[in-house]
């Protein structure tokens, strides 16, 4: 199984051109993903996607996938339009579940925020099934990315200890639910290694299964790749970060084959990641 996530900027690359058939492209050339992980796709947010439905334009560049499209923010233009705007989700394995979280939003006073979502996608693996979360975290409040981050905790903790009985039904909501213990938390977090909120994810200590950072199974002394602000100098005035991740239950640590970073392309102001599972 192979999975790439990435904020693809609403398809915006470092050239300031918004092109999704570019994005698609450096995806699919970058690893032939039996899921795919994006954040911040636009619909009909004029200054962020040309004015035009991105979820649509990114189910018809990717046939064969099954495209999930929740958002964080959804509301209503003059022209009666709904404008969304979140994370998107495409797989070519089963989708058994969906699930929109809309993570905590506390009051951050005059600091800039917006609505923040994760999107949960159980998919049928080879392995069994699994929950892929696809999150995009607060840039500007920490005492906000630190509620969200709590909340993801909460999630895979209710999921691992009180895991609901598998679907037996297509035609009964009370028995229709898919709760798997197993998961994948996948997305930009907003914060960096050396930040005491990725200590706070990576070494939580809580009942159920726990999340590790894939990046560092198997080595973990492994140099950190950037996956922002390589190309970006203006977003990123300080220089490249690593602000992307790929946390993996520990239950299913000992299949990650190998984890990459897609350092090359300027198609994003973050860079896509692969990981791969035996």
């Amino acid at each position: 199984m192979l999975l790439v996530t990435w904020n693809i900027q609403c398809g915006k690359g470092c050239d300031g051109v918004i092109d999704l058939a570019r994005t698609v492209s450096v995806a699919k050339e970058f690893a032939d993903a039996d899921v795919f992980c994006f954040q911040e796709v636009s619909e009909y947010f004029p200054p962020l996607d040309g004015d035009l439905k991105q979820s649509k334009q990114l189910s018809l560049l990717l046939p064969g996938y099954k495209a999930i499209f929740q958002p964080s923010v959804e509301t209503i233009d003059d022209q009666g339009r709904t404008r969304r705007f979140g994370n998107m989700t495409f797989s070519r394995l089963p989708v058994l579940q969906v699930r929109n979280h809309l993570l905590p939003w506390p009051d951050a006073g005059s600091v800039r925020s917006m609505q923040r979502h994760a999107l949960e996608t159980t998919v049928q693996a080879p392995f069994g099934a699994l929950r892929v979360v696809n999150t995009h975290l607060e840039f500007h409040s920490q005492a906000q990315r630190q509620a969200q981050l709590t909340r993801l905790l909460d999630l895979q903790q209710d999921a691992s200890t009180s895991p609901k009985p598998g679907r037996t039904s297509h035609d009964d909501p009370y028995l229709s639910l898919t709760v798997a213990p197993s998961s994948v938390l996948c997305g930009d977090f907003n914060f960096d290694v050396s930040d005491s909120q990725y200590q706070y994810i990576a070494t939580a200590s809580r009942p159920g299964l726990k999340y590790r950072d894939a990046w560092t199974i198997g080595d973990p002394a492994r140099k950190r790749e950037p996956t922002c602000g390589i190309f970006d100098r203006v977003q990123w005035s300080k220089g490249p970060d690593c602000r992307d991740f790929i946390f993996v239950t520990e239950d299913i640590a000992s299949l990650v084959r190998r984890v990459e970073v897609n350092g090359s392309t300027d198609a994003s102001d973050h860079q896509p990641i692969s990981i791969e599972f035996e």
